[in-house]
């Protein structure tokens, strides 16, 4: 009897020590009613890491439909420091990697609140219904996430991303504009149609007539090379396994087609174009890695597609110079063609989103910085027309592309940016 009592006291003792031995961020994140599963993750930046599932509503408006449960990766700094919201565009698995740390965070030594994307990767619902895959109930999601976590980090919160990132953090300012107390978006284009029709007058007038030439050229030089270069694209595609909903001549055609804006938008350096002399396997492997066909690949990434045909909008081509050498007749409503699930339905744009960001951004200074790059084609459809402002402050890297950052500007504008920003955090 006196061995099963020493047994179950010692059981009690370890029970309460294993209370004790979470840390105080643990305690509070499992005290969050809309995290149902957390597990520690291995960080070089951070003492503490935790990757959690947060329960979201499908609806926002309508508890009936269903939840899901959303991926949100926390970085623990400390409870008196800022907090970087990183308003995810798409999945966020590279937040996983033990060395990942958001530019922001590690400027300013800042806890982040990662939220994976509504319907990207594991914030997918079960027989997903792409009626509720909208901006406003992503930024529902952000604004569940942030009530949260508020309760947890109480100084000033930074919203910030990357690209479809960066505007998902302009989307969700709007819609709740109180929420953080900053916002930074990266390379975050504002387009107003499915085929804007600002990137194809900017490529016109990127760089300079020379450099446009060189890249007019090449797309001119793989086309007029289509006999030569078929099999070795054909043997490409079928290595990778790739489908698509076009012929693969036409896929041809449309790798053509982007390969400019690929080129500018990583920042490609123009000397690595191959000459027109050059060997059709020089050709070749320049093209295809510059412009792969695994863009354009069947289900490749449906879901940033349903958005941007219903709302977010997205780029045209201009097929005007290579008519005479294209397959096809017009690129005109591509992205339906080559993108959408017939799941989706039909698809109309809805251009309320744009135009009620447009109007918040018109009306309204809050304290927000937009970083672009001069020779990224998404600065088209940038905000760069917001100009003399006390708060919103708009930087654009001369010969800068999609892979702007702060880190990345001239020192001058870096200096700025970093001194605006901690003033904005000291305030």
């Amino acid at each position: 009897m006196k061995r099963t009592r020493f047994f179950i006291l010692f059981i009690c003792l370890l029970a309460v020590n294993n209370i004790f031995a979470q840390s105080d961020i643990q305690k509070k994140l499992s005290e969050i009613p809309e995290i149902t599963k957390m597990e520690k993750l291995e960080s070089s930046e951070f003492d503490e890491k935790y990757l959690t599932y947060f329960t979201q509503k499908i609806d926002p408006k309508n508890d009936s439909v269903g939840t899901f449960e959303q991926r949100v990766v926390v970085f623990h700094a400390g409870f008196d420091r800022p907090t970087v919201l990183v308003t995810e565009g798409y999945g966020g698995s590279y937040a996983l990697r033990p060395k990942y740390r958001e530019e922001i965070s590690r400027l300013f030594n800042t806890n982040i609140v990662l939220v994976e994307h509504r319907y990207f990767l594991e914030s997918t619902p079960k027989d997903p219904d792409w009626k509720y895959l909208t901006a406003e109930n992503s930024a529902e999601d952000l604004h569940a996430v942030f009530t949260a976590f508020k309760k947890i980090y109480p100084k000033k919160w930074i919203g910030t991303g990357i690209s479809k990132g960066g505007q998902t953090a302009v989307i969700y300012r709007t819609f709740f504009p109180d929420d953080v107390d900053i916002s930074v978006p990266y390379v975050a284009p504002l387009c107003y149609g499915v085929e804007d029709g600002r990137h194809e007058p900017f490529l016109r007038s990127v760089s300079t007539a020379e450099n446009r030439k060189k890249i007019e050229d090449f797309q001119m030089e793989v086309l007029k090379r289509r006999k030569n270069l078929m099999p070795a694209f054909e043997k490409y595609c079928a290595e990778k396994q790739y489908g698509f909903n076009l012929a693969l001549d036409e896929i041809y055609d449309y790798c053509v087609l982007e390969y400019s804006f690929a080129f500018w938008q990583w920042g490609t350096d123009i000397d690595t174009v191959p000459a027109s002399d050059a060997s059709d396997d020089d050709v070749f492997k320049h093209f295809i890695g510059i412009s792969s066909p695994s863009y354009f690949r069947e289900n490749g990434n449906v879901s940033f597609f349903v958005q941007a045909a219903r709302e977010l909008g997205y780029y045209g081509y201009d097929t005007e110079p290579f008519r005479q050498y294209l397959s096809i007749k017009s690129s005109s409503g591509y992205l339906k063609k080559l993108f959408l699930p017939q799941t989706a339905g039909e698809i109309e744009f809805d251009g309320r989103l744009s135009e009620k960001t447009v109007n918040f951004l018109e009306t309204n200074d809050p304290e927000m910085m937009f970083i672009y790059g001069e020779t990224d084609p998404w600065s088209a459809a940038g905000v760069t027309w917001l100009k003399d402002r006390q708060n919103v402050k708009v930087f654009i890297q001369p010969g800068g592309s999609h892979r702007t950052r702060i880190s990345t500007l001239p020192e001058a504008m870096k200096s700025e940016a970093m001194e605006t920003l901690a003033k904005w955090l000291e305030e």
